[in-house]
């Protein structure tokens, strides 16, 4: 062998492993990137470049510095090689280089390099974001062409011709469906092409789909937990269907990428909705900061002006966001979300018809200036925005939703009832005027003396008997808790036939929300939410006893633990609660807050505080100016407060849980009640099972020690509920009304004791008392019949004319079998309050059902005879 072809040979074993060794370098920073391990893969990319100097390590350098933000040095390895000049152009894009990313643009497609169709793509989005709508969709519409072509498309150039035909929705809603079909191709074509997976899941987003959208995002970050895009997708579903803390999601992608400018924005909108300005001011600065060219920043910065009441700023971000797009209108469309996600409901219909105006095609305007329009109670008009938005947007679920609710209003009677119109389903639209217009106008006269204010009648009242209906018309998509919301002018609520009987106080739940309506007058629509939110529930305790959240273990679990939010931060309680539990909390707290700054203050404190807040003051400002105190020392002292009002349940509470954790059998309950008399859960449970057995005498004392630990518990569950049990079935009805009583003062939402201790009351020849609490539960549960004759009975007995009429028209309402019976019921009672015209009238119905009624002809001979009398 000879001395040349030897060396050849040596060189080869030399270098094969070294190309070896660089090859399977360039395989794991694929695989770490892949896997969102993105500073390992740096480190094996570059590496990777050095030893090979490839353009695939070097594309995926820079699109792993890319991805963490590293915008400068992404630009700079791309400069260095052939084939990424797209890739230059969206980072400049994303630091807001508009000349230098339209020119490497460009360059990508002079070269006909890899990403040349992408290229295209950036073009014409460019030219669609600086206003230039003509020209950037005859560019998309290419795209339909390249689709169509003879040509195999690779899955990145399937993605852009999705991302295209997904813009040609917004002049034709049919192409959605092709859109998403490219995505499809595209995800089959590469089944490891994430960020396809990620844009379609922002498609499903867009199309108000939260479900395929979560699934879709989900299946990326099971891939690469650390995808930021996807991260902040998640987050942006979160927020749509309001669960989860969309806030801590959006960070983990900036703790990816710190220059998402998206993610930013999206933290910035979060924040606002908190009415955290400051915070969200920052990250809007932050924002135009990394890309002065993002039309988004600047629209989330002139949103935070706008809503802290900065005209002057807001104008100065208006022009910048104007300058780079003179027919951007999802500027206002962006706002006009901000505005009613704070409330501010007329401004928020004045931004999307300007968004309307400056674009006729912005279905997203025509939709939100739609749904403002019916909040406010133009009806007509936003059934007409909305219809124009779904003839544009058929694929908008909200807007078919809300269109949908509207057929529903229609069928819906609607009730004039000073100060209010009472719109309920026309079945219960009878009953519901007998009780909700009473109510509704001694709400309005009490908040008003209160306040010293009158907001404008008439109000809104819709009652809806299906909560679907209702949650339709709160948010636009099915799924809400609530039971009422108030608009200003409008109110929505449950019917009580929405819920099961005894679910939830609709008499209560009214006056809270009317309570919103003067909140909202007074401070113009920028009270808090937390002040409002716990101001309306110190108005239902105001009204009635017993009305309002009763106390519950949960909360002081809550506060024992640690878990309640100081006051300086309760509004994170109500606009993202960790658990539907958690609002609850925020609400019951809320209310403590009001009661403790009512303490020792002239009752027109809270007025003050409203208007301040409506002449623009921060919570800081009003806390000082009004109360003559700071928030810091409010969240000592409130705590301090709340605690020592607690410190005995508190106590009773933390004695549980020393013997054993785990259910445990009746018999071990029982036998620890002897030992723990200060563990209020033990004593209550105990009771509970001693009364299953028939044990009155130790069941009573038990309860009585439970009741005795924690005074102001009222829950269903309640000790006193259970004591009322015990002292009727020992024969003692005396006691028995004494606990019920007691019960219901706290909780005037338990039915079942307030039908008890109507009975007991009424055995007891207590009559005023029974018509009270029966009366009382009209406002929890009014569609019983044999309820409503019942208290017909008493109330007519003890001379309560009017509300026998009242009673006896409720079971006329109900449509009852016995029809001829209930008018003639009906007529009596009007006989016996002296209004012989509504009498007559009555009996005659009850004679059109039953002709030969003779109770009734008895009744209408002595109806005649009374208006022949001389005296009348």
């Amino acid at each position: 062998m000879s001395r040349a072809v030897v060396g050849l040979v040596a060189a080869l074993v030399v270098l094969a492993p070294r190309g070896v060794a660089a090859q399977d370098r360039l395989a794991e920073a694929r695989a770490a990137a892949f896997a969102g391990k993105y500073e390992e893969a740096i480190g094996l990319y570059q590496r990777a470049v050095r030893e090979r100097g490839s353009a695939d390590a070097a594309r995926g350098l820079a699109e792993s510095l890319r991805t963490v933000g590293r915008y400068a040095d992404a630009e700079q390895v791309g400069e260095t090689r052939w084939g990424l000049s797209n890739l230059v152009g969206e980072v400049r894009l994303a630091r807001g280089d508009l000349a230098g990313a339209a020119a490497a643009f460009a360059r990508a497609l002079e070269r006909r390099e890899p990403d040349s169709l992408r290229a295209l793509l950036n073009l014409a989005v460019m030219r669609l974001e600086r206003g230039d709508q003509d020209s950037a969709f005859w560019e998309f519409d290419r795209f339909i062409d390249v689709y169509n072509g003879p040509g195999r498309l690779t899955s990145d150039e399937l993605a852009a011709v999705a991302e295209a035909v997904w813009r040609l929705g917004q002049r034709d809603p049919q192409l959605f469906k092709d859109a998403l079909r490219a995505f499809d191709r595209a995800i089959a074509a590469d089944s490891t092409n994430l960020d396809a997976q990620v844009r379609l899941g922002v498609l499903f987003l867009d199309k108000y789909n939260g479900a395929e959208a979560r699934a879709t995002l989900d299946a990326v970050l099971r891939r690469n937990p650390n995808h930021p895009t996807a991260l902040l997708g998640v987050a942006r579903v979160m927020r749509f269907e309001g669960a989860g803390d969309a806030a801590e999601q959006v960070r983990r992608a900036l703790a990816v990428n710190p220059n998402l400018v998206a993610a930013r924005v999206t933290l910035g909108e979060l924040l606002l909705e908190r009415e955290a300005f400051a915070e969200a001011a920052a990250e809007a600065e932050r924002a135009v900061s990394i890309n002065p060219t993002s039309l988004e920043a600047w629209t989330l910065l002139a949103g935070v002006r706008f809503i802290a009441g900065d005209s002057v700023g807001f104008h100065e971000a208006r022009t910048r966001a104007f300058g780079l797009n003179p027919t951007y209108a999802e500027f206002y469309a962006r706002l006009s979300d901000l505005a009613s996600r704070n409330r501010l409901y007329h401004r928020a219909a004045d931004l999307a018809g300007q968004g309307v105006g400056l674009d006729s095609t912005s279905w997203r305007s025509h939709a939100l200036l739609g749904v403002n329009q019916l909040r406010l109670g133009q009806m007509a008009e936003g059934r007409r925005s909305l219809e124009r938005a779904f003839a544009g947007d058929p694929y908008d679920v909200w807007t078919k939703n809300t269109l949908d609710l509207l057929d529903v209003l229609d069928r819906y009677a609607m009730r004039r009832v000073d100060p209010v119109t009472v719109v309920a389903d026309a079945r219960e639209a009878e009953l519901l005027e007998l009780y909700v217009g009473p109510l509704a106008r001694e709400a309005y006269d009490s908040l008003a003396r209160h306040y010293r204010h009158r907001p404008a009648p008439p109000i809104r009242v819709e009652l809806f008997a299906r909560h679907a209906d209702f949650s339709v018309r709160t948010v636009g998509l099915v799924g809400l808790g609530a039971l009422g919301a108030s608009f200003g002018p409008v109110l929505a609520m449950d019917s009580p036939s929405a819920r099961p009987p005894g679910e939830f106080h609709w008499g209560s739940t009214l006056w809270h929300e009317l309570a919103h309506t003067f909140h909202l007058d007074l401070s113009r629509h920028r009270v808090p939410r937390w002040l409002s939110e716990g101001l309306a529930v110190y108005e239902e305790r105001r009204a009635r006893p017993g009305w309002g959240m009763p106390l519950d273990l949960g909360f002081l679990m809550a506060l024992r633990e640690g878990k309640l939010h100081r006051v300086s931060e309760l509004n994170r309680g109500f606009t993202a609660p960790e658990s539907p539990e958690a609002l609850g909390h925020a609400y019951y707290q809320a209310a403590l807050v009001c009661e403790y700054l009512a303490v020792g203050r002239d009752p027109s404190v809270f007025r003050e505080m409203l208007v301040a807040y409506g002449a623009g003051a921060s919570t800081e400002q009003v806390f000082r100016a009004v109360l003559g105190t700071d928030l810091a020392h409010v969240d000592t002292q409130f705590e301090r407060w709340m605690r020592e009002r607690f410190a005995s349940a508190l106590t009773a509470l933390a004695r549980h849980g020393s013997g054993g954790g785990g259910p445990q059998s009746a018999d071990a309950v029982i036998a620890r009640a002897r030992v723990a008399r200060d563990d209020f859960v033990v004593q209550l449970g105990a009771g509970r099972a001693l009364l299953e057995r028939g044990d009155l005498t130790a069941a009573r004392a038990a309860l009585e020690r439970a009741a005795e630990l924690m005074p102001e518990y009222a829950a269903p569950d309640s000790p006193l509920w259970y004591l009322g049990q015990v002292h009727r079935r020992a024969g003692d009805p005396r006691r028995a009304a004494q606990v019920l009583g007691r019960l219901v003062r706290l909780n005037a939402a338990h039915l079942p004791a307030l039908r008890d201790l109507a009975a007991v009351l009424d055995s007891l020849q207590d009559g005023a008392g029974a018509v009270a609490a029966l009366d009382a539960a009209m406002f929890v549960y009014p569609l019983d019949p044999e309820a409503h004759d019942r208290l017909a009975r008493l109330a007519s007995r003890m001379g309560r004319r009017d509300m026998a009429v009242r009673e006896r028209r409720a079971v006329v309402a109900l449509a009852p079998s016995d029809r001829a019976g209930a008018q003639y019921e009906l007529a009596r009672a009007h006989f016996e309050a002296g209004d012989l015209s509504s009498a007559r009238a009555a009996v005659l119905r009850a004679l059109e059902q039953a002709p030969n009624y003779a109770q009734a002809q008895d009744l209408l001979l002595a109806i005649r005879a009374a208006q022949a009398r001389p005296n009348r």
